[in-house]
């Protein structure tokens, strides 16, 4: 496994993974997946960075530029919905991104809010796209997508 951290720069050219998922409000879970896909030959594309300034405008363009950037240099991306937060901006990727032919991959947390919305969604944009509930099956969905 390769490890990529908003704001470094990757190249796009091996098998990688954009993790779409909450970072304002919302518990390191980003950590869990790397562990969970330590033993992958994949590009782990974390947006969450250690040190964000969040007040700062400038910072805050920068940052939505890497994601922007990156989850179109990713070859596949997870989305993880955890109950911490709604995650609009996780929401709106997910709408951007269901409407593509990427592979994605989408986990919930069984008690994220907006649950429903996302699986039916989900179902209508992309019916061959299943939603797992749990951290470890979403890294088995693609520790699978890895070997292919």
């Amino acid at each position: 496994m390769k490890y990529v951290e908003a704001l470094q720069e990757y190249d796009g050219k091996e098998k990688s993974i954009f993790m779409a998922g909450p970072i304002t409000h919302a518990p390191d879970w980003q950590s869990s997946i790397v562990e969970l896909l330590k033993d992958t030959d994949l590009v782990l594309l974390n947006p969450r960075r250690k040190d964000f300034p969040i007040n700062d405008l400038a910072a805050a363009e920068e940052q939505v530029r890497w994601e922007y950037e990156h989850l179109r240099k990713a070859s596949a991306i997870s989305f993880w919905f955890s109950r911490e937060t709604s995650s609009p901006i996780v929401l709106y990727e997910l709408g951007a991104w269901s409407m593509k032919d990427k592979p994605i991959f989408v986990g919930i947390d069984i008690g994220y809010l907006r649950r429903a919305d996302v699986e039916i969604q989900t179902r209508l944009a992309r019916p061959e796209v299943k939603i797992v509930y749990s951290m470890e099956a979403l890294a088995d969905q693609i520790k699978e997508f890895a070997k292919k």
